[in-house]
């Protein structure tokens, strides 16, 4: 099943100016597999999805697909990258839907090809999904409702889709300190005005930057909190300090400098780009009629694992 995205939005209904760039800019990225599709980007990829969803125990993957074929929706599945490493081999045992508003569902649909997997492929609004209510036993979503309009409307939109007793597995960004939540939506406004390959080439100099720090040994120590610029004490080494609490400038030394500058490019190209606290989450997943079984907060994010329990 394919179908377009004029189709999928047959009602008339126009995505936003933010949601159109942001959906340019997720066809554009997904496009550069070059950047992602590395040995090292996907086992760092795959580990992290099963820490924070699984708490590093694939059995309870198994055990939330467990009772028969089900029906699974990827809700922003990009080129199909995380659903890929996190579904594994249980994608031949179920209905897979890949859903994306950018181009880069038609990717997925090569790579799934590529990979000896079936699916179904609908480039559409997740927002206003063209699929029934209650039609879907799990729905996944990883780091993808915070590029909407509204996180909010997004989940509790989507949640209408899911069957009683069916879960949905998302994570959305989490609010940052002060400092590095003004320097984030600076550049953002500041590179809105380019194309996405020219944006692309203007992050390079901050990816250099990020590098340069990861060289430093040394370590800073922050005695107590400070609340006024949302700082956490601890012990940092210099480049995480500033990565955390200043600028984003990914590092990482087991990836290369296009994949560290891809990543800095998800971060900062999107218009549409929320960040949250847990408790928005709780009261919005609450509201939507879903259970909380595991949530797990980092600097980065907040994950999700939550069962639809009400009709």
């Amino acid at each position: 099943m394919n179908i377009s995205l004029d189709e999928a939005m047959r009602t008339g209904r126009q995505i936003t100016q933010k949601q159109s760039q942001t959906k340019n800019t997720f066809g554009f990225k997904w496009s550069k597999r070059e950047t992602y599709e590395s040995e090292a980007m996907r086992k760092k990829a795959k580990a992290w999805l099963y820490e924070r969803y699984c708490d590093n125990k694939p059995e309870r993957l198994a055990r939330w697909l467990a009772g028969g074929k089900k029906t699974i929706l990827d809700a922003g599945c990009g080129s199909g990258f995380s659903g890929l490493l996190f579904f594994g081999t249980h994608l031949r045992d179920y209905d897979y839907i890949c859903m994306d508003i950018s181009e880069a569902v038609h990717l997925a649909k090569k790579r799934f090809k590529e990979m000896d997997y079936s699916g179904k492929f609908i480039q559409a609004d997740i927002t206003h999904a063209p699929l029934s209510e209650k039609s879907v036993d799990l729905i996944f979503s990883e780091g993808v409702l915070h590029h909407t309009d509204s996180t909010e409307q997004s989940l509790k939109n989507l949640t209408k889709l899911l069957k009683t007793g069916g879960r949905f597995l998302f994570y959305v960004y989490a609010k940052k300190a002060v400092i590095r939540e003004f320097t984030d939506d600076y550049i953002r406004k500041e590179i809105s005005r380019f194309t996405d390959k020219k944006a692309w080439e203007a992050l390079k100099p901050i990816t250099r930057l990020g590098m340069e720090l990861g060289k430093i040994k040394g370590k800073i120590t922050i005695a107590q909190d400070i609340p006024l610029l949302g700082i956490k004490k601890g012990k940092y080494d210099v480049q995480r300090f500033i990565y955390w609490n200043i600028c984003k400038m990914y590092f990482d030394k087991t990836l290369n400098f296009e994949e560290m500058n891809h990543i800095n490019f998800d971060w900062f190209r999107p218009l549409n780009c929320q960040r949250h606290t847990p408790e928005e989450i709780r009261k919005w997943c609450t509201e939507a009629g879903l259970r909380i079984e595991h949530m797990n907060i980092q600097e980065s994010g907040i994950t999700v694992v939550a069962e639809k329990i009400k009709p």
